[in-house]
């Protein structure tokens, strides 16, 4: 019984669409060992066991396609791989990182399986499967497990490694529409769509963010100076040097006031509705340990209330209240706070609770109150008594479906002063649903990168869309952030291939990225040589906001170890379906496993884009039903495989007929280049047909014109001495 035992053999994050899916996953090698010899049906109590550490696996569909699913394959009996793929996906859900793909399948050596599971992060993903092999061992060996402490450890990894909520949020929204996404730090900072098209935000800050702006709303008197001179209702206020300023700008002012820092941001430093000298001179030095200046404002009665302006709109608005609690002349201040306030479950010290949690020990602000109301933590109001414990740090109440349209419009004017794009703009009102000028309601701030928790996780009401919105601001009338993308995979000619697509792209006007086994490539520039046909430098071209259209060459084996660098595609090229022994170590072993590695350069090609085949391998012509968007196939010999049924129905192929490349839609036919005219290198021509043809095929996909093509062709270099290097055009 102790021998048995699983080994995780390798692990290897796969960043991009791969033979799994279109999205990230970790993959890991599992020997289940002698456990290959005890599916789950007989393993006395394991399933029970299992099933009562982690009753969410009731919802695992499996392929069993219903609820409960999962569990009947484990009455039924599964095995250890496939058990853990199930345990890695719920305990990243427990965790708070919601995925639901996963697969496990056996391999050719008996008991070793790949175990492939959905993983927004590496680290968390990883963990998963190393936690998934100790819990489902200590089930089957009737050995506890710290299922609990397990989970908390993959929180603090989520806390550590992925991205915080509201830019995850954010994210949320492009992959809605279709927008692919870059994480380009271990922050915040993410890049949305590719090249030129691109647009970055860091967290609620974007692009479009102007420093300009964000300096200004950074200086709380600038800004009111600038809203009250466009006819903004502000609270008059002045900034003062010392706490006897702070005091006699209080009394021109008119009591009661506020005090805090110019620069301060969430509420720090912030004291309201004082009106004697000692609160108030006590504020100051409150307020001046949180910021560079203080500010004496006049007092605006009401609910503080956070309105959301997004692109000019207002996307969502929550609103504060005051906490309180009443006393009954037994129970101190501490302790009817811990009963009464945060045991309200909606309290608590993470992103996940709505509400802060109060703290009487730390809190320099509510003390200040407790002060102000001649009371210490330890003091026992008496019976009937309500004692103010804070006036701010709960704006998470949703109102945005009461807000008038006057205030709304007076949130983005503000915004559009201060010059945000983003903005949460602060107001005092007491009612807002009707109009701040019948309230003698006031906007009290307007803040950049303003955070987005209270909206989409709100004490009451329903959640708001604001990363969509956000998203929508950056991408309107469906923009997708997208360049034009060729990719070419295969063992023969690949990079050759890459490299006379990069040109033509180059030669029609564009700024191009290349990335292939030759090197790395921006324009006509050879950035660094070797091998660059990896995720990584895949990457690098992606980033780049010059990069108008860019091509990669993608193994087998790096769609096997790494992923594509590209979530979606234009053009998608297999060139053939050799090189299974190069493969090997990968478990690819048979042309049809190779299938199944290749078919994803044509599961990406995009709903208008083009999967140019090569119709003299059957493998590969045979990928041609799997294309979301057209076929074009390519062969030396036009009767080659499919192309004459191909064109029967209108399709499109390139071929040679008479040493001369056709074009080739239904019955119609046009020449593109007689191979006659191309240089010659030692008689032959200076590429051969199995580079020529699928790069033409790819140019007409991209709509290039015939005579842009001859061109490129007439001045293509064949040997990789980079695109600065390429001859000058034959006369």
């Amino acid at each position: 019984m102790n021998q048995r035992d699983i080994t995780i053999r390798r692990t290897a994050y796969l960043r991009g669409p791969n033979i799994w899916t279109y999205r990230p996953v970790v993959e890991s090698w599992v020997d289940i060992g002698a456990f290959e010899d005890f599916p789950s049906n007989t393993l006395p109590g394991f399933n029970d066991r299992l099933s009562s550490w982690l009753p969410g696996l009731i919802e695992h569909r499996c392929g069993v396609g219903e609820r409960g699913g999962f569990l009947l394959r484990l009455k039924e009996g599964t095995w250890m791989a496939h058990i853990m793929e199930h345990v890695a996906i719920e305990l990243q859900n427990l965790a708070g990182m919601r995925v639901g793909f996963g697969k496990a399948r056996s391999t050719s050596e008996r008991g070793v399986y790949k175990v492939a599971v959905r993983a927004r992060n590496e680290q968390v993903g990883v963990a998963a499967i190393e936690a998934a092999r100790e819990l489902v061992l200590a089930a089957a060996e009737d050995q506890p497990f710290d299922v609990a402490g397990t989970v908390a450890a993959l929180k603090d990894l989520v806390d550590e490694f992925h991205l915080g909520p509201s830019t995850a949020c954010i994210v949320d929204g492009a992959t809605e529409r279709h927008i692919p996404a870059i994480r380009l730090n271990e922050g915040n900072l993410v890049q949305f769509g590719y090249g030129c098209k691109q647009h970055r935000i860091w967290t609620a800050e974007t692009d479009r963010t102007s420093a300009i702006a964000e300096g200004i709303s950074s200086d709380k008197d600038l800004t009111k100076r600038l809203l009250a001179a466009c006819g903004v209702p502000v609270p008059e206020g002045e900034i003062v040097a010392t706490p006897a300023a702070a005091w006699e700008a209080a009394q021109d002012l008119g009591l009661p006031v506020v005090v805090k820092p110019t620069d301060g941001n969430h509420g720090r430093g912030v004291s309201v509705d004082l009106s004697t000298q000692v609160d108030i001179e006590e504020a100051f030095g409150f307020a001046d340990r949180h910021g560079s200046e203080v500010m004496v404002e006049r007092f605006i009665r009401g609910d503080e209330h956070r309105l959301l302006v997004v692109g000019g709109k207002v996307v969502a608005a929550a609103r504060g209240e005051v906490a309180w609690v009443t006393g009954d002349g037994k129970a101190t201040v501490s302790q009817l706070v811990d009963t009464q306030l945060n045991s309200d479950p909606r309290r608590g010290t993470t992103e996940a609770h709505p509400l802060n949690w109060l703290n009487l020990v730390e809190d320099t602000a509510i003390l200040n109150d407790l002060s102000r109301q001649h009371l210490t933590p330890t003091s026992i109001p008496e019976a009937g008594r309500r004692v103010l414990i804070q006036r701010n740090g709960n704006v998470a109440f949703e109102v945005t479906p009461q807000v008038h349209p006057d205030n709304a419009a007076l949130a983005v004017l503000a915004a559009r002063i201060v010059g945000l794009d983003i903005a949460g703009v602060d107001l005092v009102v007491e009612d807002i649903s009707k109009p701040l000028a019948e309230q003698n309601g006031a906007i009290v701030e307007v803040n950049a990168g303003p955070g987005l928790l209270m909206h989409l996780q709100p004490a009451s009401g329903e959640p708001q869309p604001v990363g969509r919105a956000i998203v929508d601001h950056l991408f309107p009338n469906e923009e997708d952030g997208r360049i034009p993308i060729v990719g070419i995979t295969g063992s023969q000619h690949s990079s050759t291939i890459a490299r006379l697509v990069a040109w033509m792209m180059h030669l029609s006007g564009r700024y191009v990225g290349l990335a292939c086994s030759d090197g790395f490539y921006l324009q006509q520039r050879c950035v660094e040589r070797g091998n660059r046909a990896t995720w990584d430098a895949g990457q690098r071209v992606l980033v780049n906001r010059m990069v108008e259209t860019a091509v990669f060459e993608n193994s087998a084996e790096l769609i096997l170890s790494q992923g594509l660098a590209y979530d979606r595609c234009q053009v998608g090229v297999v060139t053939d379906a050799d090189g299974l022994a190069a493969l090997a170590g990968y478990d690819i072993l048979d042309k049809d496993q190779l299938y199944g590695v290749l078919r994803t350069q044509v599961d990406v090609v995009q709903s208008n884009g083009v999967a140019v085949l090569n119709a003299a391998d059957p493998t590969v012509a045979d990928m041609a039903e799997l294309c979301d968007g057209a076929v074009i196939f390519y062969a030396q010999d036009e009767s080659h495989g499919p192309i004459g049924a191909h064109r029967a129905n209108g399709g499109q192929a390139v071929f040679m007929r008479d040493n001369v490349v056709i074009h080739a839609t239904g019955t119609e036919e046009s020449v593109v280049v007689e191979l006659a005219s191309l240089p010659q290198h030692q008689g032959k021509p200076l590429a051969p047909a199995q580079v020529l043809l699928p790069a033409i095929a790819s140019a007409l996909a991209m709509a290039l014109e015939p005579g842009q093509i001859v061109v490129a062709l007439e001045s293509f270099a064949i040997e990789p001495q980079g695109l600065a290097a390429a001859p000058a055009r034959k006369k």
